[in-house]
């Protein structure tokens, strides 16, 4: 798990420090007017803002980004071509996401914007969540894939569990999480396991902290009382529509898409 830093840089994931071959991702915190420049050398970059405002300026060309909060309002965000001289500069105090992935230059710098995003709600019961596929399929790119998740309070997301990790046929995808709470100490729960009992690790995770999926399948609850927003950067071996291949789903656990909601028992339960 990697935990929010003092400064400007709050959290960087790389490649080279996690063994993988594809996935980059920071959080970067800027104050009003200050500005930095984005390396894009042999990556495509997807830039998604999570509170304030500023500008990316990209070959020349200028695009603003805004957003009250994640909680406030949907995203968007700019997708950002291999090799564009980019620089990013704060109108306000703003915290802007990146998440990289090698490309070709396939595809052109372009701006999708909220009501471009397709929203999806996901699950039922104790797991009902909507899912904000901010750049997947039809929206194109090479390897770089990105959601944002609400979880109301108490709620699960990535139920049932799922791997994308090249085994049982599953597509390979690193990624990262995100975590965001709507109240101050907020928390929940991260899991990643096997399923055969070899690899098995849950984390607390709260405000701002990151937690990256090495392997195996992976799912994630809110506590009572905290609504979570989650988001996710992947990027791997499938390359532009093969980004739509779907994980593979834990068998011990898909029995539920039967009846989301007929597990629960009934309270208060007495004695005979």
């Amino acid at each position: 798990m990697i935990r929010p830093r003092d400064g400007r840089e709050a959290i960087a994931v790389t490649p080279a420090a996690m063994g993988w071959a594809h996935l980059g991702f920071r959080v970067v915190r800027l104050a009003p007017g200050e500005a930095i420049d984005v390396d894009t050398a042999g990556v495509e970059t997807a830039v998604v803002g999570m509170a304030g405002a500023g500008v990316a300026t990209v070959d020349g060309t200028e695009h603003a980004l805004s957003r009250h909060g994640v909680f406030e309002e949907a995203g968007g965000l700019l997708y950002v071509a291999p090799g564009a001289a980019t620089r990013l500069r704060a109108e306000s105090a703003w915290t802007v996401a990146l998440g990289t992935a090698p490309a070709d230059g396939r595809y052109p710098t372009r701006m999708v914007p909220a009501d471009a995003v397709r929203a999806e709600i996901r699950g039922g019961g104790t797991a009902r969540r909507q899912v904000n596929h901010l750049l997947a399929p039809p929206l194109e790119a090479e390897r770089l894939i990105v959601f944002e998740v609400f979880v109301p309070a108490g709620s699960w997301a990535g139920w049932p569990p799922h791997r994308h990790d090249g085994e049982e046929g599953s597509p390979y995808l690193e990624e990262t999480y995100l975590f965001r709470f709507d109240r101050p100490g907020g928390f929940g729960f991260h899991r990643n396991y096997s399923g055969d009992g070899a690899y098995d690790e849950t984390f607390a995770v709260g405000d701002m902290e990151c937690v990256a999926v090495p392997r195996g399948f992976h799912v994630t609850t809110a506590a009572p009382g905290h609504n979570m927003w989650i988001l996710n950067f992947l990027a791997g071996t499938p390359v532009g529509d093969e980004r739509a291949r779907p994980p593979h789903f834990d068998p011990a656990t898909t029995w539920i898409a039967d009846g989301w909601s007929k597990a629960p028992i009934d309270l208060p339960v007495r004695a005979r």
